[in-house]
């Protein structure tokens, strides 16, 4: 499928899917083919897994429609699959309240999982601003993540970007809520 017949979103609706996503192991085979599609040999490769574990997760993430078979190609009387994401972007229902977000909680650990003497621009801000300051800096931070996604080349390492915007429980909910 040529990449601009792909769809821009996948809403995560079903807990097939989500329950998928939920994996690291998955969500890191979703970055590999996030830029490009990828056998199960490259895949496997790429995530540090034996095939067999790579291709197990492979055939629950297309059975969740988040990836799928872009192309095949006969090697050796063997048919080649090429796998792809289903969308370019995933978007993930909201946790609720007091719920662990499953994009944060993979961010960590990818970040921890990280080299440790790699360049990294971890940073965390408090601030105080009006709700139309909060709406126009999600909306900022949000297009340039987008621009930036389409300045991506393949050919170059990953870098990843993670970003939340929220506004924190009150202390004294926090505070009441841990007692």
């Amino acid at each position: 499928m040529p990449a601009d017949e792909i769809p821009e979103t996948l809403h995560v609706t079903t807990d097939e899917q989500l329950r998928a996503v939920s994996n690291l192991t998955r969500h890191r085979i979703m970055a590999v083919l996030r830029f490009e599609p990828a056998t199960i040999t490259q895949i496997a490769q790429r995530v540090g897994l034996a095939k067999g574990s790579s291709s197990y997760h492979v055939r629950l993430l297309e059975r969740a429609g988040l990836v799928k078979v872009v192309r095949t190609r006969k090697v050796r009387g063997v048919t080649e699959r090429y796998y792809a994401m289903a969308a370019r972007s995933i978007v993930l229902p909201d946790p609720g309240e007091g719920g662990p977000d499953l994009l944060m909680r993979h961010a960590v650990a990818d970040l921890e999982a990280a080299p440790a003497a790699g360049e990294r621009h971890v940073r965390m801000a408090h601030l105080r601003l009006t709700e139309e300051q909060f709406a126009e800096l999600g909306a900022r931070l949000e297009a340039l993540a987008d621009e930036y996604r389409e300045l991506s080349d393949p050919s170059l390492p990953d870098a990843s970007l993670v970003f939340a915007l929220f506004h924190p429980a009150r202390r004294d909910q926090a505070e009441g809520d841990a007692k």
